[in-house]
């Protein structure tokens, strides 16, 4: 397959992010001696001040780690939780029918510095005070305003604008900023040299949670100073599947990461079709994507509130049953997907320690709100719980709603593969979907598994139900293929800057090379040396 830049290929450590910037900043770290983790927190930070809209300090952080010299997985969550004080039923009597999608109150506990924290205090070789000083570089001298960032502010200028802080920054004199512009974030600059200098205390104990607080009292939120400082992350045992001889490692719920090793499950029971991109190759994956979705939205949400059987969910015995309602000739029913915005990191380093880290605000710019004299947007991940008193997934203090992050990390006979994921809300399940069957169904390289024409299964409120869109590169036999089956075919453009970016590396277990791959409908590259 024909792709528009090639694999990069390595031996001694890489870097894979959805901004050059970003990965140029982990690279630097693993030729300054860092590990995997070290290299992808940096990275990280980076992207929570060049891709505002898609990331911030101010949202939450999940991450998968390989340690090579035990061939041992590590998996932290770092959401972070609803207020105490939330309440359904107050939203209700306001006027809310569903959740708000932005404003203060959707925001919840930004999980991500103390994530960087605690993963760094367990594997890193490097501290916070080394590992932000690109970000703080960036945020302090500026940097220049890519065309898809320029992009993102047009579309989310009313969120934007409805906010003092985020006017002042992101449209200043009420314009949108042309690309190449500099953008200085200097109170970000500022918040991020505390961080460095005294950790995770100065986000949740210190002055910057009073002013996260002060701006949620200010604006009519219930987020109190109990809520901050009683967060932590927590570690989390991936959940894995086999695939056709490769492991797959996700995180269990409140991560969705479980919603993909089910759907890999329902395709494993389908013999891959030798045509790919066609009608053939497609219909099994967007049928086990939507039987995979409903048991998603049915069961999963925050296991502290509710029972979840996982060993169920993700057993090959539970896929056959539900493999019972496939029809090879007929599409289902599904509801609407939802979008997010999200930055994925994956960085592998000489020694073969993996890191894939995820970390989101949720929608384009978060919640629009910016924390008072920090810089720091602040996330809306709350607008994913329901106010329905019946739903798994409903609105309850100190909760985490069913999160869309989900870092993969894939294994062979227990030694790396290698780390994998996407940006992209609800689409990151389809993507990881396409991305593992690319590689192990039809032996595209990790550049080849990115470029290739995508398709997303699942309209907006309203649409048909049977709504697939595909990319304008797919053949046309396939567009005609689902039709006839049944699906609602859309067109979009040849690469959908909305259709998620994704990265992987690859890595030989014998030879030790890395083989590293970054979506072209983003900034990103895969940097190694």
């Amino acid at each position: 397959m024909q792709t528009g830049r090639p694999t990069a290929l390595a031996y001694n450590g890489m870097v894979a992010a959805p901004h050059y910037l970003a990965a140029t900043a982990g690279l630097d770290v693993l030729r300054d001696g860092g590990g995997a983790m070290d290299a992808a927190i940096a990275a990280n930070a980076v992207l929570t001040v060049v891709y505002p809209d898609q990331t911030a300090i101010g949202g939450d952080c999940f991450i998968i780690y390989y340690e090579a010299a035990n061939e041992r997985l590590h998996g932290l969550n770092g959401s972070g939780r609803a207020p105490a004080r939330a309440d359904r039923h107050a939203l209700c009597a306001a006027g809310h029918a569903t959740m708000p999608r932005s404003g203060i109150h959707t925001v919840t506990v930004p999980g991500t510095v103390d994530a960087w924290e605690a993963a760094l205090g367990r594997i890193g070789r490097f501290g916070l005070d080394r590992l932000l000083q690109p970000a703080i570089s960036y945020a302090r001298d500026g940097f220049p305003i890519s065309p898809r960032l320029s992009a993102a502010i047009a579309v989310a200028r009313p969120k934007l604008d409805a906010d003092d802080a985020a006017r002042a920054i992101f449209l200043p004199g009420r314009r949108v900023p042309p690309a190449g512009t500099r953008l200085r974030l200097p109170e970000l600059a500022i918040s991020l040299e505390r961080i460095a200098r005294e950790g995770r205390a100065a986000f949740y104990d210190g002055e910057i949670a009073e002013r996260i607080v002060e701006t949620s009292r200010r604006l009519g939120g219930v987020l109190t100073q109990d809520d901050l400082t009683s967060h932590r992350a927590e570690r989390a045992e991936p959940l894995t599947t086999e695939y056709r001889g490769l492991t797959v490692a996700e995180l269990p719920p409140n991560s969705q990461g479980l919603t993909a090793l089910l759907a890999l499950n329902l395709v494993e029971l389908v013999d891959p079709s030798p045509e790919w991109g066609s009608a053939e190759h497609l219909h099994p994956l967007i049928e086990a994507k939507k039987l995979a979705f409903a048991v998603r939205d049915r069961e999963l949400t925050d296991p502290a509130f509710a029972s979840i059987d996982v060993p169920r969910l993700t057993s090959k015995a539970f896929a056959r049953e539900l493999w019972r309602r496939y029809d090879p000739n007929q599409a289902a029913t599904e509801a609407p997907a939802l979008t997010g915005d999200t930055v994925y990191v994956c960085a592998v380093d000489r020694d073969g320690n993996a890191a894939s880290l995820i970390q989101s605000l949720y929608t384009g710019f978060g919640s629009g709100v910016v924390a008072n004299g920090t810089g720091i947007l602040l996330q809306n991940r709350g607008a994913y719980f329901s106010l329905h008193d019946d739903h798994p997934n409903r609105l309850e203090g100190g909760k985490r709603t069913l999160h869309t992050l989900m870092p993969a990390m894939l294994l062979r006979d227990g030694r790396l593969v290698g780390p994998i994921g996407t940006q992209g809300g609800d689409a990151q399940v389809q993507i990881h979907l396409q991305l593992i069957t690319n590689l192990v169904d039809h032996d595209l390289d990790p550049q080849e598994a990115i470029e290739a024409p995508r398709w997303l299964a699942g309209g907006g409120p309203g649409d048909d139900p049977t709504t697939v869109t595909l990319e304008a590169r797919f053949p046309e036999a396939t567009f005609a293929g689902l039709t006839t089956r049944g699906h609602a075919v859309r067109r979009t453009g040849a690469r959908d800057a909305n259709f998620g970016h994704a990265q992987m590396i690859l890595r030989d277990a014998e030879t030790g090379l890395l083989r590293g791959g970054a979506d072209p409908r983003a900034d990103g590259l895969a940097l190694g040396y």
